[in-house]
């Protein structure tokens, strides 16, 4: 099913599904511009397995609200690209006027593009870029910079030795962008170290699997990247304590660990001496401004590359793809206090 998906998607692109984005620098008040001034919205969900999404999930209609925006109840694609093409066409038949999309795969997702398309119905995407189709803007963090913040996580306490990073699904540009950025750097900027790799496809179980092997092939690996904190840290401590490898941060044994997410338990990790930093995904932004901008969209407004007034910068990073790549930063034991993280504010 996946595979008739994608190549649905292929085809739709082949048609010329193509982002026309353009339009004004800074935001305006949302809403301005003419057009629809608020109606009811529809949002997907990749998964719910996940803390992250969990608190995802709680944000969306509560800044739904404060963008007066009437958001229908969240559906959950459970994972499955064909599922949320689906949940897409459901949510067009109930007559939303916006919708805020989570891709899981990049280009399957353009197939439930071209429906929103066909509808006159604008579409946010959050998390996630799709590979074509119409957006008015994606709301995202810089993942590539997510690969090289772990990387240099890393290594300034691993110089040389083995390192793995628990990568995410291929099909997404997410673990595209993470894993390509982790291996860039190391290879440039740590040249001794060894990176190996786990392709989990965002999936607790196969993280664990994976991990199992490669720590019974590898004792010595010295570091671990986990490229979302909420679904590979706890199989992440598990495995590590099954080989006798768990360490607290300090220790001449610990096995340096650093994850995205941001996520409470990473937070409670950090400050155990469990887990050595995360990288804050926006959870809250990602609701935030995935509604922020779908009002703006539905309200007529088009935009373009350049600075906002919420301490990010739209970029162009593809022909006609828009994406608002909000800050994401570090957290260890320096930090994880802060309030400012929206890992403190559940």
């Amino acid at each position: 099913m996946r595979t008739r998906v994608i190549q649905v998607a292929a085809a739709a692109t082949a048609l010329g599904l193509v982002l026309a984005a353009c339009g004004s620098t800074k935001d305006k008040a949302a809403g301005s511009g003419g057009g629809a001034q608020g109606g009811k919205v529809g949002a997907t969900l990749p998964l719910l397995t996940s803390p992250f999404w969990q608190a995802y999930n709680n944000y969306v209609p509560k800044m739904a609200q404060q963008s007066g925006l009437d958001a229908l109840p969240t559906v959950n694609a459970d994972s499955d690209p064909a599922k949320l093409i689906t949940d897409i066409g459901t949510l067009l038949n109930q007559g939303v006027k916006g919708l805020v999309v989570t891709p899981l795969d990049s280009a399957a997702v353009v197939a439930g593009l071209k429906q929103a398309e066909n509808k006159g119905v604008p579409v946010v995407a959050v998390d996630v870029a799709p590979e074509g189709g119409k957006v008015a803007m994606v709301v995202r963090a810089d993942n590539k910079a997510y690969g090289t913040k772990a990387c240099d996580a890393i290594g300034a306490k691993v110089k040389s030795g083995k390192v793995v990073q628990v990568m995410g699904d291929l099909a997404s540009v997410n673990g595209r962008d993470r894993s390509e950025a982790f291996r860039t750097c190391m290879k440039t900027k740590y040249p001794d170290v060894q990176v190996l790799e786990i392709p989990a496809e965002w999936k607790a179980d196969k993280a664990s699997a994976g991990l199992d092997s490669l720590l019974t092939a590898n004792p010595d690996i010295k570091a671990v990247y986990m490229q979302a904190g909420g679904v590979y840290l706890a199989p992440t401590e598990a495995a590590l304590k099954r080989k006798n490898m768990f360490f607290p941060v300090g220790d001449p044994k610990h096995v340096v660990l650093v994850s995205n997410d941001g996520i409470p338990q990473e937070l409670a990790a950090i400050r155990a001496g469990e887990l050595d930093a995360t990288v804050s995904q926006p959870a809250d932004d990602y609701a935030k401004y995935g509604m922020y901008w779908l009002k703006k969209a539905m309200a007529g407004e088009t935009f373009k590359p350049g600075p906002t007034d919420h301490n990010s910068t739209i970029v162009e990073v593809a022909p006609g793809i828009l994406e608002d790549q909000l800050p994401a930063p570090v957290v260890s034991k320096d930090n994880v206090d802060d309030k400012a993280l929206w890992g403190n504010n559940l």
